[in-house]
């Protein structure tokens, strides 16, 4: 199935020097999909002359006139540009003119467009961000990352259920395991929230594992790991700036002396190995759930390698009909649920 990615070349910190060069690389290993680049012409077409690259049916541009800065308000973005590249790009989803959409920029104006635009899936009450993380056995989708910081039960619920349903799309898993992330694995621990959120988890027809700890999303105790967007959004910026922080120490430490330097070389292949299976750049891209299209948030500092590997997670979720999967799950949900009321009462 050939898919068009809609890009949002103005967003992150980078701009078009990263999106563009992504964009061309992604088509070079799947020259049947569509890229629509979506910003200002003149500086779209200045990056694509720098690195000898010509515009034509599978790489197009769209003109937007308008940008969303970094550290713009998001209701000021939604509200008074309307014609910004990350919100056009957005609309060509919405108009089916595009599978996906993909944007570094913002993640607040981003989030609050989408949401505005594309509106929420029937019985999803808020949209939440889904990323994978790696572990000992693979990788690991955990939600929400930040969209949600307030949840009530039934929110977590709606989450279980999205990320389930996108682990069975891409992963084609076909029953995968769901943990709640929790301060111990016990059923008494937590506040009520996440206690009740188990509760629902256990009634539901997921394959609920029950309580996880912050150390079983490394070991790859369960498929998915659910939280709230507080939690989730610490978790996440802590695995980061540890990874970045093992990561100076080895170069410090093969750094430290003429022998040091002789072990890193020896070492290289094995250092080599240990980057590749740590590299958050492989891992990025962070999916919007439960809204009325695919929208990926790439991370804002990423470069054209993490870029690209965003995204392909987006066209491989509009391949595998992502959307409609998490439709027909919680149509079903709410369809079971409405059967037990009704032979309640």
């Amino acid at each position: 199935m050939d898919v068009t990615i809609a890009i949002d070349a103005m967003g992150g910190d980078h701009g078009t020097h990263v999106t563009i060069p992504a964009a061309v690389e992604y088509l070079r290993k799947n020259p049947n999909d569509t890229i629509v680049l979506v910003g200002l012409p003149d500086a779209i077409e200045a990056e694509l002359r720098a690195i000898k690259v010509s515009a034509g049916p599978n790489l197009r541009i769209h003109a937007a006139s308008e940008v969303v800065d970094m550290d713009e308000s998001p209701q000021l973005a939604l509200r008074n540009k309307k014609d910004s590249s990350m919100r056009v790009a957005i609309n060509l989803v919405k108009n089916g003119e595009a599978s996906a959409c993909v944007s570094a920029g913002n993640t607040g104006a981003l989030m609050a467009t989408a949401r505005y635009v594309l509106k929420t899936i029937p019985g999803i009450d808020r949209p939440a961000i889904a990323s994978y993380l790696p572990t000992v056995k693979g990788q690991i989708c955990m939600l929400d990352l930040g969209a949600n910081t307030d949840c009530s039960a039934e929110h977590l619920l709606q989450f279980a259920l999205m990320g389930s349903t996108l682990v069975s799309a891409i992963e084609h898993k076909d029953n995968p395991t769901v943990g709640l992330l929790n301060i111990g694995s016990e059923d008494i621990k937590g506040n009520e929230v996440v206690k009740q959120a188990a509760e629902l988890l256990r009634a539901s027809d997921l394959n609920f594992y029950g309580n996880v700890e912050g150390n079983d999303i490394f070991k790859g105790t369960t498929d998915v790991v659910v939280c709230d967007g507080f939690v989730g959004n610490v978790a996440l910026k802590t695995t980061e700036g540890l990874a970045q922080m093992l990561g100076g120490f080895l170069r410090e430490e093969f750094g430290r002396n003429l022998f040091t330097k002789l072990a890193a070389i020896a070492a290289m292949p094995v250092i080599k190995a240990f980057k590749h299976r740590v590299d958050h750049r492989r891992y990025n891209g962070a999916s919007f759930l439960g809204l009325k299209g695919i929208v990926l948030k790439s991370h804002g500092s990423a470069d054209a390698f993490a870029f690209c590997c965003a995204i392909e997670r987006a066209a491989e979720e509009a391949r595998e009909g992502m959307l409609r999967h998490i439709s027909e799950h919680i149509e079903k949900w709410h369809h079971a649920n409405r059967q037990k009321t009704a032979e309640a009462s």
